[in-house]
């Protein structure tokens, strides 16, 4: 039968005060002395309870502390949470200003008012009634108002009647402008 010897001790700090119980507990723990250890140890926590004393009544100096910094610590967070609920209401007010917003396009659209049809060129705002007049264009700057490659434009042209390019490129235009080629001046004219 080997021998059978205890894994080797671990090395741990203990503050200085305490070097000598831990030296004569480790002491007591090698001879195997279970009882006296359990001893050494309610000893050593009774001298750390009777040189600790705290006072804990009601009326004592440190609970009086406690008291006051938990009360400094509520109004603190009391303040923050005003301030929070402030920012809150802010915040609601905004999003419910930008839902009266919605609300007023989106019914502005279904009365026709803005909408893609043909009531489109009244706008919901009498004050912008000035119309920009819109000139001939090229293949290049046509092509990216219809979002579309100038050579992209052309094989639509050359693919097209000259009224089915009129009703394509009025559904492409921001605006709903009809563009009409003229072979003339190689010009698209806006036709409204």
């Amino acid at each position: 039968m080997p021998d059978q010897k205890s894994p080797p001790s671990e090395m741990i700090r203990v503050p200085v005060p305490l070097i000598g119980v831990v030296r004569r507990l480790s002491k007591l723990h090698r001879q195997g002395h279970t009882i006296a250890l359990l001893q050494a140890l309610e000893e050593l926590l009774g001298e750390f309870d009777s040189k600790n004393d705290i006072d804990i009544t009601a009326g004592s100096k440190s609970v009086k502390q406690l008291e006051e910094k938990l009360l400094k610590l509520e109004s603190h967070i009391a303040a923050q949470g005003s301030s929070v609920d402030t920012k809150l209401e802010g915040i609601t007010k905004k999003l419910e200003l930008i839902e009266r917003a919605i609300s007023t396009i989106s019914s502005a659209n279904a009365s026709g008012r803005l909408g893609n049809n043909k009531g489109r060129r009244q706008t919901a705002y009498p004050y912008q009634q000035t119309q920009v007049e819109l000139q001939p264009r090229t293949n290049e700057s046509l092509a990216p108002r219809l979002g579309i490659t100038p050579q992209g434009l052309i094989a639509e042209r050359e693919n097209k009647s000259a009224k089915e390019f009129l009703s394509w490129s009025r559904n492409r235009d921001p605006m709903s402008v009809a563009w009409e080629w003229k072979a003339s001046d190689e010009l698209y004219h806006p036709q409204r």
